[in-house]
């Protein structure tokens, strides 16, 4: 029976409380509950570029050799975009969506001002895999680019295949359950705990 319903930047949030990471219990319960904050420049960027990227949408915005040196990592063919995922963890749904995949493997476009080796390795996004695993695919892939402010723009892979060990996750997965339990009362979005009797289903249409 599910009881709660989880995704990935809720998850990767938390775990940056846990892991310490200057922010507060308050800050943490806003985010759980999808208090709005206004957009970033980077968050827009961000957007803008996977949108020039995957659609071509004022790709003349971006230099077009890093347009390109990204397109290069992207599967070929592409199969699909904004893939729905989801995978059953005990009693928790957890749920998402996937920028694009190919035929073996998933591929989520990061952006970032500063990039550091191995900054996805405990990333919440690589449990697309275990709810991708019936589509064929077994690996998850970020292609992530680092727009530096003073110096040139480059792009990173981190590859993650189905062998990856989750242990990390699926710990911090129990943890953020024990969190809202004890903060049950401060928790105001409906779609983190599922009602008995209430479909599970967290798709878009639900919202």
């Amino acid at each position: 029976m599910i009881n709660y319903r989880f995704y990935p930047s809720l998850l990767n949030t938390f775990a940056r409380y846990v892991r310490g990471g200057n922010l507060s219990a308050q800050e943490l319960i806003d985010s759980i509950n999808r208090v709005p904050t206004p957009t970033t420049a980077a968050q827009e960027r961000g957007v803008s570029f996977e949108d020039a990227v995957v659609k071509g949408t004022n790709e003349d915005q971006f230099d077009p050799e890093v347009i390109k040196k990204v397109r290069k990592l992207l599967p070929r063919p592409i199969v699909d975009t904004q893939v729905y995922c989801q995978w059953e963890i005990d009693d928790v749904l957890f749920y998402g969506y996937v920028d694009l995949i190919g035929k073996f493997k998933a591929v989520d476009l990061k952006t970032t001002a500063s990039y550091q080796a191995g900054r996805f390795l405990h990333n919440h996004q690589n449990l697309y895999l275990h709810a991708l695993k019936r589509k064929g695919i077994k690996l998850m892939e970020y292609v992530i680019t680092e727009f530096k402010p003073d110096g040139p723009t480059e792009v990173h892979v981190e590859s993650y295949a189905l062998t990856h060990p989750i242990d990390k996750q699926l710990e911090e997965i129990r943890l953020l359950k024990t969190f809202l339990e004890e903060h049950r009362p401060l928790i105001t979005d409906k779609k983190i705990f599922v009602t008995p009797g209430e479909d599970a289903d967290a798709r878009r249409r639900s919202r």
